[in-house]
């Protein structure tokens, strides 16, 4: 192969090149430093292990009793003269030499060591890498709350991907998806996470160098605690309240900011925060829309509902740092009235989220910096309430929260999958967005303009010809063809859930050439898919998932088209064309995820289905 061909996942910050090719037999003795522990130990174990299976995979045997003897690797621990989490890779004629900073680092040499033989073979270019990471916490967060709740099994798939990928956090956002002992009202019918289970993936996490950091929101977004009876007296609005965009919510959904609440929180924190290791904890915080609304009114009109706000954070962080931890926020509350900031603790981190591609990050960022105050960015995948994605928005957002996180020094990058609405996207569609921020939140200069369909067919769907990715792509870019455009999701997504007597409002300048052409678009997109074939383990699931999405856009542009043209007479086999995605969308549901949650989201599929009654 041409030795500048290599595709890796992250690209490393520099890569130099020789013309001699290298001869290298992983069946070789490895030599590990004597200074390194036994996760370390496991690790290089584990990763032998899967690159002597990708050689059985390329057709190429791994050397038997003839390589014992021979240097195929050599890893060292140099953490004078490498970086922390950085390492240098050499391959030259006398075989491979990783040196890093430090074990995180060598672990890391070890991916991009896997992604290039994976590419090459036992025939790998002489070269050599000099690497580490411009932000030193890269993560992800997974929405486990809005319904869909992994099986272990999917998570360990999940965080094995990320590890490659060199990501070093996972964060599962949780409201009420713990066992918590004594609350089963609220967790009965989600299929929670057990203590044993958090503590099993803490362990599978710290074993690949990734940091389960604990997540539960704990101000807002409190509304599957707060509507049941046992819980109204610690709502700030229990009989519920008016939102941002002027809609009436029937159940309170934020705490009351009192001594109640905090005697509340630290009762939940006690059960929750012993399993994990991690010293990192995301209390959330955010979208305390009703402040002000009901037991807080007096105090808010005040002191106003900002003072309010950050009085009742300041008290939360303090419970945090009894316990022991470290306390990450949401930042959209408090840069409302940004002069707030200044008075933050500096042992609070802020997470400075957006998910539009247009997302002040710049503004936000300098804030946070100005007031010294720790600060991470957090773009999202753009996968939720889209069926689809918007990829081309979730890649710019990316990109700008890497630019000017980097710019103002941010302490980390947190990319998030969000389940709002029933959490009715498959994991595939926010793939695009993880593997972009694994890429430029370990070197935006390497990997701003990634060959991103070409590195996750090759590192994700496990070859280069799997023919998953350029499709996938392109499809997180058809929701423009619809002609309107709907913040934070798509019009798919709008049309197959929204009430028969919106549907006006929503087609309300579109046309029905735009919606065909969408179609047509999906259609074809469809039939490629149905011929990829992808090498992943799960890859054969991966297509399945992608095209149902695809047919759940194409019945919503098929509703949307019925509603423009006034036929009633569609409404047959519109219902009995959703009766089969929903089917079908139990059935792929239930392939990663638990029971717990499902009714809820085919709900909604079910909920339009009535409607063609």
């Amino acid at each position: 192969m041409k030795t500048d061909s290599l595709i890796l996942l992250p690209a490393p910050c520099e890569v130099r090149l020789g013309n001699a090719i290298v001869p290298v037999d992983p069946g070789g003795d490895v030599e590990v430093p004597e200074a390194a522990g036994e996760r370390f130990r496991r690790a290089v174990g584990r990763w032998l292990t899967a690159v002597r299976d990708d050689f059985g995979r390329l057709g190429k045997p791994v050397g038997g009793d003839e390589s014992k003897g021979r240097w195929f690797l050599r890893l060292r621990l140099a953490p004078e003269e490498v970086a922390e989490q950085g390492y240098t890779l050499t391959i030259r004629g006398a075989g491979v030499v990783v040196e890093a900073g430090d074990e995180a680092g060598a672990f890391y040499g070890l991916q991009t060591l896997r992604q290039i033989l994976r590419q090459t073979g036992s025939d790998v270019p002489e070269l050599s890498i000099h690497d580490y990471p411009d932000f030193p916490n890269r993560g992800t967060m997974l929405d486990v709350s809005r319904c869909k709740v992994p099986r272990m099994e999917s998570l360990y798939v999940l965080v094995d991907r990320l590890a490659e990928m060199k990501f070093n956090q996972l964060q599962l956002y949780m409201e009420h998806t713990f066992a918590f002992p004594g609350h089963e009202t609220v967790w009965a019918e989600s299929s929670p996470f057990t203590a044993a289970e958090i503590r099993a993936l803490d362990a599978y996490c710290t074993d690949r160098y990734i940091e389960l950091a604990p997540n539960l929101n704990s101000f807002g977004h409190m509304e599957r605690w707060l509507r049941h009876p046992e819980y109204h007296h610690l709502a700030e609005s229990p009989g519920g309240f008016i939102d941002p965009w002027g809609k009436k919510r029937p159940v309170g959904s934020t705490l009351k900011p009192n001594d109640d609440s905090i005697a509340f929180l630290d009762s939940l924190y006690r059960e929750f925060l012993p399993s994990f290791t991690s010293s990192t904890f995301n209390i959330g915080c955010d979208e305390t829309w009703e402040l002000g609304q009901g037991w807080s009114r007096p105090l808010v009109e005040e002191k106003g509902a900002s003072r309010v706000y950050v009085d009742f954070l300041l008290k939360i962080h303090a419970l945090v740092e009894k316990h022991g931890r470290r306390a990450q926020f949401w930042g959209d509350i408090i840069l409302k009235q940004p002069e707030y900031v200044a008075e933050l603790p500096k042992s609070l981190t802020g997470m400075i989220w957006g998910y539009e591609a247009d997302h002040p990050f710049e503004q936000n960022c300098r804030t946070f910096n100005e007031a010294r105050v720790p600060f991470h960015v957090v773009p999202g995948t753009s996968s939720w309430r889209s069926l689809t994605g918007r990829t081309d928005n979730a890649l710019a957002s990316i990109r700008s929260s890497a630019t000017h996180g980097s710019r103002f020094g941010a302490d980390g990058l947190l990319v998030t999958e969000w389940g709002d609405e029933g959490h009715h996207q498959f994991s595939p569609i926010g793939l695009p967005g993880i593997a972009y921020a694994a890429a430029v939140s370990w070197c935006l200069d390497s990997n701003r303009d990634l060959p991103l369909a070409d590195a996750m067919d090759l590192h994700l769907f496990g070859s280069a010809s799997a023919g998953v990715a350029a499709p996938l792509l392109e499809l997180g870019t058809a929701y423009r063809l619809t002609g309107k455009e709907i913040p934070n999701g798509t019009l798919f997504h709008r049309l197959l859930f929204a009430p028969r007597d919106e549907l006006g409002g929503i087609l309300e300048g579109v046309s029905d050439k735009s919606l065909h052409e969408a179609d047509e678009n999906l259609a074809a997109l469809s039939r490629t898919l149905s011929q990829a074939r992808p090498a992943c383990d799960d890859g054969d699931l991966i297509v399945e998932e992608i095209i149902l999405n695809i047919r759940m856009a194409r019945h919503g542009l098929r509703r949307g088209l019925a509603h423009l043209a006034r036929k009633s007479s569609d409404r047959t086999a519109l219902h009995k064309d959703l009766t089969e995605i929903t089917a079908s969308f139990e059935y792929l549901w239930l392939a990663r995820n638990r029971a717990g949650g499902l009714r809820e989201s085919t709900g909604h599929l079910r909920g339009t289905a009535e409607g063609y009654r």
